[in-house]
C-alpha cells in the first residue's frame, strides 16, 4: 500500500435556496449562476486533488488506508470521522435540529451530528438562533410551527467575527444572514428541518421534535486567551475542546512544526482550513501542498510530524479527534 502524504481537497459547492452567488470573502474570484450555500470541504464525497489519490473520495481513501488516515482517537477506522465546511447564509436558514448519538441510533444512524461554528466574518447585525428561550416546551414549539411563527421562541443572539459557537445535538438552531462560517462537525448529515418560512421544502415534524433537548450545553465558548508560541511570532488561539473535536486557530509569520499524535499518545488526522494568507505544508516522503486561503488540507495520522511554512502570513483553523475524553466545553448565551 503506497505511503499517505497531505491531501489538498478540492471544495464541493453545494446550492442551498438561503445561499448567495458570492462568496467572498473565502472565494473571491468565484461566482456562480446557482445560490451556493455550503463548500464542503471533508465531506465523504469530496475529492483529492493532488498526489496519487488525486481524484479519489475521501471516503474511498479512508476505506483502504483506515487508521493510517482517521487515526487511532476516531471512533469509525473505516470513516473520516469529521464533516468542515464554509456556511455562506445570505437569507435565514430553516430552523433545525439534528440528533444526539442516542437519538441518532434509535432510527439506525451510526452516530449524531454535534457541530461548532467559527465566524470568520460577521457583518454588524448578524445573528444565530441557538435554543428555545427559557421555559418554552416542545409542545409550545409544535404549536408555533403551525401558526407559521416558531422564530418568536428562538434565542437569537448577536454574533461577531471570530466567535466560536458550540451546538450540541438535540439543539434548536438557526443562522441569519451576514456571516461566513466555518462547520466542523461529526461526519453526519441527519438534519431534521422544523421550519421554513413558507419556503416549499419537506419539514421532518415528528422526527425533529422527538430529537429536541431543552437543556443543552450550546452558546457562545469560553475561550482562553491566545497564546504566543514560545520561539516565534506565531499565536496559537484554542478556540474549543469537546467531545467529537478539537479546533485551534493558528497565525503564523514563522515555519512551525506539527504533530497528528496529542498528549494523550494517540493519533488523528488533522484538517487544516485556510481562513487568511498563504503557506506551505510539507511532509517527509510527499510533495509541498500550498494551502491558500478557502483551501483544506488533510494530514493523515500516519504522517507525524509535519511542517507549516507561510508565505509572509497564514491564518488557519486545525481541527481534529481528540485523543482523551473531553467533557462539553464551557460556554454562555
Amino acid at each position: 500500500m503506497d505511503k499517505l502524504y497531505p491531501l489538498l481537497m478540492l471544495p464541493k459547492f453545494d446550492p442551498r435556496p438561503w445561499g448567495t452567488h458570492d462568496l467572498s470573502p473565502i472565494y473571491p474570484n468565484r461566482k456562480f449562476e446557482e445560490k451556493i450555500g455550503e463548500a464542503w470541504l471533508t465531506g465523504d464525497d469530496c475529492q483529492v486533488a493532488n498526489g496519487p489519490l488525486a481524484g479519489q473520495t475521501l471516503a474511498q481513501v479512508s476505506e483502504k488506508y483506515q487508521r493510517e488516515l482517521v487515526g487511532e482517537a476516531a471512533r469509525d477506522g473505516r470513516r473520516f470521522p469529521l464533516l468542515l465546511k464554509f456556511l455562506f447564509p445570505h437569507e435565514k436558514l430553516s430552523v433545525q435540529v439534528h440528533p444526539d448519538d442516542e437519538q441518532a441510533r434509535r432510527v439506525a444512524q451510526p452516530w449524531g451530528k454535534t457541530e461548532c461554528w467559527y465566524v470568520a466574518h460577521a457583518k454588524p447585525g448578524a445573528q444565530i438562533a441557538l435554543g428555545l428561550k427559557p421555559g418554552v416546551t416542545v409542545a409550545q414549539l409544535e404549536h408555533a410551527i403551525q401558526e407559521k411563527r416558531a422564530e418568536e421562541l428562538l434565542n437569537w443572539l448577536n454574533i461577531y467575527t471570530g466567535d466560536m459557537i458550540y451546538v450540541s445535538g438535540g439543539t434548536v438552531h438557526t443562522l441569519g444572514p451576514g456571516s461566513v462560517i466555518v462547520e466542523t462537525q461529526q461526519q453526519s448529515d441527519t438534519t431534521y428541518r422544523l421550519y421554513d418560512y413558507g419556503r416549499p421544502r419537506e419539514l421532518h415534524l415528528q422526527e425533529g421534535l422527538a430529537a429536541v433537548k431543552l437543556k443543552v450545553a450550546s452558546g457562545r465558548v469560553v475561550r482562553p486567551a491566545p497564546a504566543q508560541v514560545p520561539g516565534g511570532k506565531n499565536r496559537l488561539a484554542p478556540l474549543v475542546a469537546a467531545p467529537y473535536f478539537v479546533v485551534d486557530m493558528f497565525e503564523m509569520k514563522d515555519p512551525q512544526e506539527l504533530n497528528t499524535r496529542d498528549d494523550s499518545g494517540k493519533n488523528s488526522a488533522h484538517i487544516m482550513v485556510a481562513t487568511e494568507g498563504c503557506g506551505v505544508v510539507e511532509a517527509s516522503g510527499g510533495e509541498p501542498v500550498t494551502l491558500a486561503k478557502g483551501d483544506a488540507v488533510v494530514i493523515p495520522a500516519s504522517v507525524g510530524k509535519f511542517t507549516v511554512r507561510p508565505q509572509w502570513t497564514l491564518e488557519f483553523l486545525r481541527a481534529r479527534v481528540p485523543g482523551a475524553t473531553l467533557p462539553e466545553p464551557e460556554t454562555r448565551m
